[in-house]
Order: C-alpha cells, then sequence, then structure tokens
C-alpha cells in the first residue's frame, strides 16, 4: 500500500475531524466544563510542536506533534471518560482512511491515548509535547460557564489565571512553566488542588525530552 506524508493542515481542515471536536467540545459545554473546541485544539497543536522544535527534533516528528495536539480531544464525542482511549481509536480509522504510515498513526495513537492524568504517561517524545502543551493550556477564556456564580473549581482556577507561559530553555535543560494567578478569585491551594496530578505528568513528561520542569506561579518558584 501506497502511504501519505499527511499534514497537520489536512487534518486542521478535515470535516471528519472538526465534526468530532465540536460535537465533543458541545457536549461537555452542556456539563459545565472548560473550552476543548477547536481553539483548544490549534493551542495545544502549536504548543506541542514549538516544544520540540526548540529542543532540535526533525520536522516530521514536529508534524506528527502537530497533529497528535490538534487530534487528541475528538474522543469527547464518544464520552468525557476514556475520551483519551476513545480518540485514539478515532485517529486510527482516520489517518488509516487517508494511508497514512502505520508507524506514523502507532505514534500519534500513543500520544492521543496517552494524554489523560488519571491513565497516561508520556513514552516518548511526541506525547511528552502533547502532554506538556496540553496541561499548560490553562486560562481564563477557557470558562465557557457564563455566570460566575455557577463555576466549579475547574471554572474558578481557569478564571483567575490572567497570564501564563512555557518557555523552552534546551541550553539550561528547562522547561519552565509561569503563571499569573489572581488570588481573590482562586487561592495557591486551589490552583494546586486541581492541577497538582497535572503538574507531576508534566515534570515526567519533561524528563523523556531529557529535560527539568520547573514552575513559578506569581513571580514565586514552585518547583
Amino acid at each position: 500500500m501506497k502511504t501519505n506524508k499527511i499534514t497537520y493542515e489536512q487534518i486542521k481542515k478535515s470535516p471528519e475531524v472538526n465534526a468530532y471536536i465540536q460535537q465533543g467540545n458541545a457536549s461537555l459545554q452542556t456539563q459545565g466544563y472548560t473550552d476543548h473546541s477547536s481553539i483548544h485544539a490549534s493551542i495545544v497543536s502549536k504548543q506541542a510542536a514549538r516544544i520540540l522544535q526548540k529542543l532540535g527534533y526533525d520536522n516530521r516528528t514536529v508534524e506528527l506533534a502537530r497533529i497528535a495536539g490538534y487530534m487528541h480531544d475528538i474522543g469527547n464525542c464518544i464520552n468525557r471518560k476514556d475520551h483519551a482511549h476513545h480518540g485514539a481509536v478515532l485517529a486510527h480509522s482516520i489517518l488509516k482512511d487517508l494511508n497514512m504510515d502505520y508507524d506514523e498513526i502507532a505514534l500519534i495513537m500513543n500520544a492521543i491515548g496517552e494524554h489523560d492524568e488519571k491513565t497516561g504517561h508520556a513514552t516518548n517524545p511526541i506525547s511528552a509535547a502533547l502532554i506538556l502543551a496540553d496541561k499548560t493550556d490553562v486560562r481564563r477564556d477557557r470558562v465557557q460557564t457564563k455566570t460566575p456564580e455557577a463555576f466549579d473549581q475547574h471554572d474558578r482556577v481557569n478564571y483567575a489565571v490572567t497570564g501564563a507561559a512555557l518557555h523552552i530553555r534546551p541550553q539550561k535543560e528547562q522547561i519552565q512553566f509561569s503563571i499569573q494567578l489572581d488570588e481573590s478569585i482562586c487561592s495557591m491551594m486551589d490552583y494546586f488542588e486541581i492541577f497538582l496530578q497535572r503538574m507531576l505528568m508534566c515534570k515526567r513528561s519533561a524528563e523523556v525530552l531529557h529535560m527539568r520542569f520547573k514552575m513559578t506561579a506569581n513571580g514565586n518558584k514552585i518547583c
């Protein structure tokens, strides 16, 4: 079988992929979840690629990270529970129909299937970059609940973040996540109650990339 070098632009324009993302986010919005739309998918895609570019990975590996980043949440159209595993299976079907190389399909399936903090682990550079990009997409405009009185813990944490940046420093072998948090909305303790498991996942993902994960909040060193 002749295989194709599938690109991020093809995936981003795919009606099937975008329909799954749209339905997944619509379902999550009715349940009070934060944004998991094509906006989040694009941010994760761009950030995952940037991480690997900064660390000197080859162009094809970077492109696969872009693709995995854009597709990582398509499983939400089935159910939030086990969405990473559902998404990996859906990605297999989509990419196989596009005649993508099996080895590349496997890498993307792995990255998608491993990105959830309850069951996942970084196993290679693509999955590590995806995890770091996904877990550090914390921002006020991810909140989809319109009434502050109806905010849950995740809404308050995201709404309290007034700024966030991920710095890749190859020379220092560091990946640093810096956030600014409005503590009148959410305390630092509330942030870590929600995100501690995700930050630990980022730490382990950075180690897969032979880097150290560092974090500052409101200018204070956390780890």
